[in-house]
């Protein structure tokens, strides 16, 4: 098994800060999404949609989280994503895992998802 997408359902406003926010922060393009499906954005990497954003008015920030803790991508490039959300103004905190040669990144996206960027073999100085 292979996860395929994973969608954020908010008010259009919010989506619009979303993939204006994943576009710039990982580099995703908005591509074909289906006439049939509500309006929002599909948001490609590569030839693959995998964040789909759908309008929804039903869907709401919680005050607690929620079972789902975070969303982890595999990335390459670390100073190059640290640079972009400094320069973003978007707050994260690092973490290295010795055993793993593996940093990680941990930070939010505008609707509140929490996001883990892990980089193999990356490490700064300042870790």
């Amino acid at each position: 098994m292979k996860i395929d997408h994973f969608n954020i359902s908010a008010p259009f406003d919010l989506l619009e800060e979303v993939r204006d926010f994943y576009c710039a922060v990982f580099g995703l393009c908005v591509g074909f999404k289906p006439t049939s499906m509500r309006r929002g954005f599909w948001l490609y990497e590569a030839d693959t949609a995998i964040i789909h954003l759908s309008e929804s008015n039903r869907h709401f920030a919680n005050e607690r989280p929620g079972y789902l803790d975070h969303v982890a991508f595999k990335m390459t490039g670390l100073a190059g994503l640290q640079e972009k959300l400094d320069r973003l103004g978007v707050t994260y905190t690092s973490n290295y895992i010795d055993e793993l040669d593996i940093t990680q990144l941990f930070f939010a996206d505008p609707a509140g998802l929490k996001l883990e960027a892990n980089f193999s073999n990356e490490r700064f100085e300042n870790l």
